[in-house]
């Protein structure tokens, strides 16, 4: 892993016998801001296996921290992400197309070239200390996940959560890291005061496809250990089954829930695959690849989710879709969720609690 500079101009597709192994995506095409396009091609001269894809962090010097919304699809209004790009190699990722903003390829880019905010708790300590600041939970980890592999060092992550509970902020968290365990002891004070809820993203149980869907995140079975460190906690945990697949990930439902409950979840919540932009293309790529026997009739159910179309951004259907296939799955998780009592997942935090401290350097103490 290496600190680098601005990132360069042009990223690259690459031929199936060079592609990196333990990654999602199976391409680095460039990104559609790019003026010009490069696709290499292999002329079957070398028989050398793929270089090794080496993760490069790069300075993130953003003027702002928290990002507001006004989707209605949204339970939060504000969210906060230490990092941009994920080493976790999600295929899936509807954060990906965010990386061609920065001149990088939402394929193996996205996560292999990971951005880091350092002055982030500078950014968020300047926005608390605004007189017009109006409390509202913040989610971590909203577009990109707030534990990267680098987070056991860098610590931005926990730093951020110190100063919420610092000031009584209220915070959320969703991840697919276990990572968020080393922050027990922070999540368990703010949970103490209702400040705090956790969600943890579990896409199936089964070790083989997690590992080709998400090939840097933590199994499934730890992810469970981590709903069950975070109960223990008594830490309010919701399991986040996001994307749901038709087809491919749709028959686990009851029993991720099941065992999603039995680790610890007291809620749940799901959102159907969605594929915006570069997304398709990736996704339709790696699915090719790991189930070219039935590929096809996966994508047929996919469109049949979203009106014949790839993807439909349309508020109320993005994350839900709509169609007899989308009601199917939204019955059969809304049934298990009421059988297994999992509540909907809802983020009342207190925000009456919010105080800046009297002995903030830049506020003269009573005393």
């Amino acid at each position: 892993m290496t600190f680098q500079g601005p990132p360069p101009r042009a990223s690259t597709p690459l031929p199936a016998p060079l592609q990196p192994k333990g990654r999602g995506a199976r391409s680095n095409t460039s990104g559609r801001f790019e003026a010009q396009s490069y696709e290499p091609f292999d002329d079957g001269w070398s028989q050398d296996p793929a270089p090794k894809l080496r993760t490069t962090l790069l300075k993130d010097r953003s003027k702002s921290i928290i990002s507001y919304n006004d989707s209605p699809d949204l339970h939060f209004d504000r969210s906060l992400n230490p990092y941009r790009g994920c080493e976790h190699g999600c295929v899936y990722c509807y954060a990906r197309p965010s990386h061609a903003y920065w001149g990088y390829s939402p394929g193996l880019d996205f996560e292999s070239k990971i951005f880091y905010k350092p002055n982030a708790i500078e950014l968020l300590e300047k926005a608390f200390q605004k007189k017009s600041y109006e409390v509202q939970p913040i989610m971590l980890g909203a577009n990109t996940d707030a534990y990267q592999p680098v987070e056991r060092q860098l610590r931005i992550t926990r730093s951020i959560l110190e100063l919420c509970l610092k000031y009584r902020h209220p915070v959320g968290l969703i991840t697919k890291s276990t990572g968020i365990v080393r922050d027990l002891d922070v999540l368990a004070e703010l949970a103490q005061l209702n400040l705090a809820r956790a969600a943890i993203s579990i896409t199936t149980l089964d070790p083989k496809l997690a590992r080709d869907m998400e090939p840097r995140a933590a199994t499934p079975v730890r992810r469970l250990d981590a709903l069950s460190q975070l109960k223990a906690a008594s830490i309010p945990a919701t399991v986040m089954m996001a994307p749901i697949i038709p087809g491919l990930n749709d028959r686990e439902i009851e029993p991720l829930l099941s065992a999603a409950k039995e680790a610890g979840a007291g809620s749940a919540y799901y959102v159907l695959l969605r594929l915006p932009l570069e997304i398709k293309d990736l996704f339709y790529e790696w699915l090719g690849d790991i189930r070219p026997q039935s590929a096809k009739k996966i994508i047929s159910l996919i469109r049949q989710t979203r009106n014949g179309k790839d993807y439909d951004s349309r508020f109320g259907q993005r994350q839900t879709g709509e169609g007899p296939v989308a009601d199917m799955i939204a019955q059969r998780f809304n049934l298990a969720r009421k059988k297994l009592g999992l509540k909907e997942a809802r983020m009342s935090l207190r925000t009456d609690l919010f105080e800046r401290p009297l002995d903030d350097d830049r506020q003269a103490s009573l005393f």
